[in-house]
């Protein structure tokens, strides 16, 4: 595809609306799908669709890099001291280990649903409902959670359920940070340590979604746009990380309540539109 002044600007756009929406529990896939209603299909092009990715990717692993580079140092260190002996690795090891037990659910219901979801589950009346749905949800969690366990409490059963949770998104308007951070706080950690799980379950996923976008970009008829695609890529790269960094610190000390109202506002918004023939 050629690109032009007007591809740069809504690489850009989505680029900041990316990485609001897959950060903070709002849905990243409904917001995308939302601007697809408002500013044409075109945005909808595998370009956009890997820039977006690959920003998003480098946002959690530039973020947590300290993390990450930790757990692969401790997993190697850990299976060759202790093979496959887990209750014996360091805490970071474990942790690895977590995330991706975590990330499972998540690549298999993508494999298995993700052709189905894209012909079937995509519209702005199923974002509406899944949004108010999930507000329901983030509610319910952020305010019936009484338990403060932090990461070092994760063990195989609640990073599983969690992980689970995180597939359920797959469903636009859903959000995947909001399920995964609703599903922590159930299972009782507190809201910081919720969050960070949820952003460190992301990067997997991500980064195969980035991936198989890539390949279809590579492999299919449409050319990629090089320019709009690394436009996207880093300001989305560069806006997540700003994100992230305000939620973590928001959210030592305040509730999710903002979310949940936006997420009803945008929900009875998007469902009168489609009533009303808007959408």
């Amino acid at each position: 595809m050629d690109a032009n002044a007007a591809d740069y600007l809504r690489a850009v756009v989505l680029g900041v609306i990316q990485a609001l929406t897959e950060f903070l529990p709002i849905s990243s896939s409904g917001h995308l799908l939302l601007a697809g209603e408002v500013m044409g299909e075109r945005i909808s092009s595998l370009t956009f669709d890997v820039g977006l990715h690959v920003g998003t990717l480098a946002a959690v692993l530039l973020y947590f890099w300290r993390d990450w580079t930790g757990m692969a140092a401790a997993s190697v260190t850990d299976s060759l001291r202790h093979g496959w002996h887990l209750a014996r690795w360091s805490a970071r090891g474990r942790l690895a280990c977590l995330v991706v037990l975590g990330t499972l659910p998540a690549v298999i219901a993508g494999a298995a649903l993700d052709a189905y979801i894209e012909e079937h589950v995509r519209g702005a009346g199923v974002v509406g409902v899944m949004l108010l749905l999930g507000a329901g949800l983030l509610w319910m969690a952020d305010r019936t959670a009484t338990a403060r366990d932090g990461l070092g409490e994760m063990d195989a059963g609640r990073s599983a359920a969690i992980g689970l949770a995180q597939a359920v998104a797959l469903v636009p308007g859903v959000s995947r940070s909001g399920m995964t951070i609703s599903a922590a706080r159930f299972l009782g950690f507190d809201r910081v340590s919720a969050a960070r799980f949820s952003f460190l379950l992301s990067a997997p996923v991500v980064a195969g979604a980035a991936v198989l976008k890539l390949g279809e970009a590579v492999a299919g008829d449409e050319a990629v746009a090089w320019g709009p695609l690394a436009a996207g890529a880093l300001t989305s790269g560069v806006c997540g990380v700003l994100v992230i960094r305000a939620l973590l610190g928001y959210m030592q000390h305040r509730t999710l309540a903002v979310f949940v109202w936006y997420r009803i506002a945008l929900g009875l918004a998007v469902l009168a539109a489609v009533a009303t023939g808007l959408l």
